[in-house]
């Protein structure tokens, strides 16, 4: 089946690059292709659009461009980041604090640091997915250093209380990391008032190009990392490497899109995802999880009980939907957020995560409603 005839659903996992993104980024290929670390003028040219993005960047997320550092995506940021602030600070202490249900370039890289010594504690969640504050004050030690956690789920959109968490770290000395790659673009996101110490983000998943990222570290709070790639000063040592400019430039203009528009977009996937969710819910046996939580306005997780998860996607192909993160979706397991939120793994099969973009209509999510209706009945029959 042709691509166009499909639904797209998997905002989440990434988005179609704005065709303006792609305007502003052409020229870079081409005529304006300097290095931005060359001395004469094709360099300085380069160099004056890569800042004009860090300060379009800047302005979405309200930090200091001076505090902004482009990688070649959340996942290499985190790397960057966790690292670094962690071996940096090894002599204050060795101990990080996170939870069950973060990403996995979160976990992963904490795990890494973990085999190089340092101790990291996994807060459980309850059954929507919220950390229990008065449990993570307790987690907080001498030798912590660091609370890492996200801004937003990518699976279930539950949307973190950072600022209160961030002035609690404080009032401990510890600095806090949050990966905000799903709220940027979709909810407002002030880094000066959340008082976050370090975030990540990336730049496809708001209509910008795959590739890019952004490492946000607050110079106001005396946040520095160690370094550990090696090869030239670009991105004052964070991160050396010639600067990818078209996409640079790229994720800057899908920032400033995405600030022109995001109360619109907002209020627009709050009415899409209110007329999914009340036609799901028509379903015998289906859950919205999260429902009454503060969630991302675009982002729904439905489980389905009494269905063969393992058959579902294959019964929904003409839509594009996920089980879960797009950097495990293509297992067949059940998702690490929902098994942490107390899911059974059959039920957490039987799950999908819907997310809706700046193309989604109203007609796309009568249409999925549909397909999604005549899958679980098929399946509901065929175990029965």
């Amino acid at each position: 089946m042709a691509l166009k005839k499909k639904i797209y659903l998997d905002y989440n996992a990434t988005t179609p690059t704005e065709p303006r993104v792609v305007e502003a980024m052409l020229p870079y290929f081409t005529e304006n292709f300097g290095n931005a670390s060359s001395d004469h003028s094709f360099g300085w040219y380069a160099n004056e659009a890569v800042e004009i993005a860090r300060n379009q960047v800047a302005k979405l997320v309200n930090s200091r461009p001076v505090g902004l550092t482009f990688t070649s995506g959340a996942t290499e940021a985190a790397n960057l980041v966790l690292f670094g602030f962690c071996k940096k600070n090894r002599s204050k202490g060795n101990h990080i604090i996170t939870c069950k249900t973060e990403h996995k370039a979160i976990l992963e890289t904490l795990e890494a640091l973990e085999a190089d010594g340092f101790e990291v504690t996994y807060l459980d969640v309850d059954a929507n997915g919220n950390v229990d504050l008065n449990e993570l004050e307790e987690s907080i030690k001498l030798s912590t250093i660091l609370i890492c956690l996200m801004l937003a789920n990518n699976e279930t959109g539950l949307i973190h209380p950072i600022k209160i968490i961030t002035e609690l770290a404080h009032s401990k000395g510890v600095a806090v990391m949050s990966d905000i790659t799903q709220a940027v673009g979709k909810i407002p996101v002030d880094l000066e008032d959340l008082g976050i110490d370090i975030a990540i983000f990336s730049s496809h998943k708001i209509y910008g190009p795959k590739g890019v990222g952004v490492l946000y570290l607050n110079k106001k709070n005396n946040i520095s990392i160690e370094k550990h790639l090696y090869g030239g000063n670009h991105e004052k040592g964070v991160r050396p490497g010639t600067l990818n400019v078209p996409g640079i430039v790229g994720v800057g203009e899908a920032c400033s899109i995405a600030q022109q528009s995001i109360e619109e977009n907002r209020q627009k996937h709050l009415n899409l995802r209110n007329k999914l969710e009340h036609e799901l819910l028509t379903i015998e046996g289906t859950v919205i999880n999260c429902v009454n939580e503060t969630r991302l306005p675009n982002t729904t997780n439905v489980s389905f009980k009494g269905v063969d998860g393992t058959k579902l996607l294959h019964y929904l192909n003409i839509l594009a939907v996920s089980r879960g993160s797009a950097c495990t979706a293509n297992q067949v397991n059940p998702s690490h957020v929902l098994k942490a939120m107390g899911i059974e793994d059959d039920i957490a099969l039987a799950s999908l995560r819907i997310s809706t973009g700046r193309n989604t209509s109203s007609e796309n999510i009568e249409k999925a409603v549909f397909e999604i209706k005549k899958a679980v009945n098929q399946l509901k029959t065929s175990i029965v």
